[in-house]
């Protein structure tokens, strides 16, 4: 477990860090699956070959979760759960309130607020036992997390796992938390950041860098090779434009609910667009259909959400 916050690093390209980083996710992400074993064609468009393909081994997709997978920052509901279970105070919560706040409202990750927010989780996990974090993880999922999680993206997971492919988390939360949200969500795995730990007991340190921008493409990466996949039959998903990188690795990128810069980006390249925070359709076409009705589900939901701000 690692940084409670919104974690980036500075630096625009991947480095050493950055590669270690990934690497180390990966490598967790592995061990972790290891031991557990919108839309309607447009009309007269040319059909697009069936995706995901049934039964093709070499392809995986790869998800982020924030705002992607699920609504918001799913580290501050972590934060949330252990400001109840009393490891820090008030105006830690407040802090960390501030920083979602920001997330929601400008739609993008802030690298002032994940700084901090990255050394301020580092200094409240420190002495804390690994076994004991992943317990409360699972319990905090059930309390703040499991509501937020977006019907549409879950249905094109459902839509690779139905393919028999292999589906992976790739986000800047703690590894152990992202594999409690992986595990519940029926996906194979998770590659997060991942806290430096001694006999199960966390030090207060990151191997590497927080699995972030350029560190999640080298993760990616790092698992395509040890899983013998074949990136350009591969899938990726976000909503940050923080994560082309990862999106430009492989062959099928898609944007979902994404921001300003991402949503210019993906028109520019020509990749496939959704967006569930209102329920639009995208002017593409191949995703499978039961994203449509997760579309009509996220949208009405952020709509009851938006009247109970407003009474």
């Amino acid at each position: 477990m690692a940084a409670l916050g919104w974690l980036t690093p500075r630096r625009r390209s991947a480095t050493a860090r950055s590669v270690l980083a990934g690497e180390a996710s990966a490598e967790a992400a592995r061990k972790s699956s290891q031991q557990l074993e919108d839309i309607s064609p447009a009309p007269d468009a040319v059909k697009e070959p069936e995706f995901p393909v049934l039964g093709d081994d070499k392809a995986a997709a790869f998800f982020d979760l924030d705002n992607t997978v699920m609504q918001g920052a799913s580290l501050f509901h972590f934060g949330r759960g252990l400001y109840k279970r009393k490891f820090f105070e008030t105006r830690d919560l407040a802090r960390f309130a501030w920083q979602q706040a920001w997330f929601r409202l400008a739609g993008s990750e802030d690298p002032e607020h994940m700084q901090d927010a990255q050394n301020s989780a580092l200094s409240i996990v420190q002495g804390h036992r690994v076994a004991e974090l992943t317990i409360i993880g699972e319990e905090i999922y059930d309390e703040y997390m499991a509501e937020r999680i977006w019907p549409g993206t879950r249905a094109l997971a459902q839509a690779h796992l139905d393919a028999g492919q292999k589906v992976w988390l790739v986000t800047a939360a703690p590894v152990e938390i992202a594999q409690v949200i992986a595990r519940r969500l029926g996906l194979t795995g998770a590659l997060g950041t991942v806290a430096e730990s001694v006999d199960g007991v966390y030090t207060g340190k990151l191997v590497g860098e927080p699995l972030h921008g350029p560190a999640k493409a080298e993760a990616v990466r790092a698992l395509a090779a040890a899983e013998d996949l074949d990136l350009s039959r591969c899938a990726a998903y976000s909503d940050s434009h923080n994560d082309i990188p990862m999106l430009s690795l492989v062959g099928h990128p898609y944007a979902i609910n994404p921001d300003s810069k991402l949503r210019k980006h993906a028109r520019e390249m020509d990749w496939r667009l959704r967006d569930y925070r209102t329920a639009r359709k995208a002017a593409k076409v191949g995703l499978p259909a039961a994203a449509g009705v997760g579309a009509v589900a996220g949208g009405t939901a952020a709509a009851i959400a938006l009247h109970r701000r407003r009474r």
